[in-house]
């Protein structure tokens, strides 16, 4: 909003000497960061002149920039009246009406300027759920650490995601994927049998139906029952042997069950079909260390502290490091790698190089 206060002062050689010299007073009082009195000088020059464009535009900036969004709707339509060719008033029209909660009447403003932010966050609130996540995607890559896009996003995917499953439930009650919605619904209210017999109903009404049996394995690991899990991760890399996921999981369900060769064997797989994967490599140390496999344990450990950082799983690969090196009488890496596990994460960094070749 600065450049349309600078760009526009110069307009104001066409009024009257008094209204410009308010507007003078406005811009170097806005300037200033004296808001309240660059709202008070611009109020005269609309009054002085209440046919110019920029007097108008001016005021709704300093109200806009005040926070009273609702107070510069009027100043910002009169100047769009006065002169339809002014971009930034339209665009701060836009702003100002979604900030009041006008958020319908502030979508033809925000789409004839292209302001993709707020225009999604105006769709996001008027139930336009595709057109708002396309909006603020295009935003985001431009701001990618932006948390209010990054919330916005993810309330309308939310949205959008609830709004497709009731649809799917709704109309097809005796699906097969009606049942794993219902299924994953329990499941993240932890209503674990109610969601184990709907991923049950959805795979005796298809059972070639992908990613149920891996839904349902998933829910056995979190309450620690190995052997069903790992029955229904085998099922399910029948039904996707080139899965990454699927070939995770069936591996850490086995090392679970202390069938450690078709364990590491899994993990392997894993990492082929997705490599760096943090969560796979640090299972596959755990697999080659009891194996017997020295070497890989520490490769893959090395791994995830290169990739991960500071991050859990890097804590975990310190802690298990240490360990290994304590095994192998290397007691200063082992000493360096509890280090860093008690570090805090903030603090924490990646083995040097030096370190890594010592090992």
């Amino acid at each position: 909003m600065r450049g349309i206060f600078i760009c526009l002062g110069l307009a104001w050689q066409t009024v009257s000497p008094d209204a410009a010299q308010h507007a003078r007073a406005g811009l170097e009082a806005r300037q200033a960061g004296k808001l309240t009195d660059a709202i008070s000088e611009f109020r005269q020059v609309t009054e002085l002149a209440p046919d110019f464009p920029a007097g108008f535009v001016n005021l709704g900036a300093a109200l806009l920039e005040h926070h009273e969004y609702a107070a510069a709707v009027a100043p910002l339509k009169r100047s769009l009246e006065l002169d339809p060719g002014l971009t930034g008033a339209e665009q701060m029209l836009g702003y100002a009406l979604l900030s009041s909660g006008f958020a319908a009447e502030a979508i033809p403003h925000l789409e004839k300027t292209h302001t993709q932010d707020a225009l999604g966050i105006a769709q996001l609130k008027t139930g336009k759920l595709p057109e708002a996540i396309a909006n603020l995607n295009a935003a985001l890559a431009k701001r990618p650490n932006d948390p209010d896009l990054l919330y916005y996003l993810g309330r309308a995917s939310g949205l959008l995601s609830k709004e497709v499953f009731d649809t799917l439930e709704a109309a097809y009650p005796n699906s097969a994927r009606a049942h794993q919605s219902l299924a994953e619904n329990y499941a993240a209210l932890r209503q674990v049998s109610e969601a184990e017999a709907e991923y049950q109903t959805a795979i005796r009404l298809r059972p070639d139906t992908p990613d149920v049996h891996l839904a349902l394995g998933e829910l056995y690991s979190l309450a620690s029952e190995w052997p069903k899990a790992e029955d229904e991760f085998r099922s399910e890399a029948k039904l996707q042997p080139g899965d990454a996921e699927t070939a995770y999981r069936l591996g850490a369900a086995l090392l679970q069950n202390g069938k450690t060769k078709e364990a590491k064997a899994q993990l392997e797989l894993a990492d082929k079909l997705r490599p760096e994967m943090p969560e796979t490599l640090l299972s596959l140390g755990k697999a080659a260390l009891l194996d017997g496999d020295l070497s890989e344990a520490e490769k893959a450990w090395t791994q995830v502290v290169a990739i991960e950082k500071d991050g859990p799983l890097a804590k975990q690969a310190h802690f298990n490091l240490a360990s290994l090196y304590r095994k192998k009488g290397q007691l200063h890496q082992a000493e360096h790698e509890m280090e860093l596990f008690k570090m805090p994460a903030s603090k924490r960094t990646a083995p040097t190089s030096a370190n890594s070749q010592s090992r």
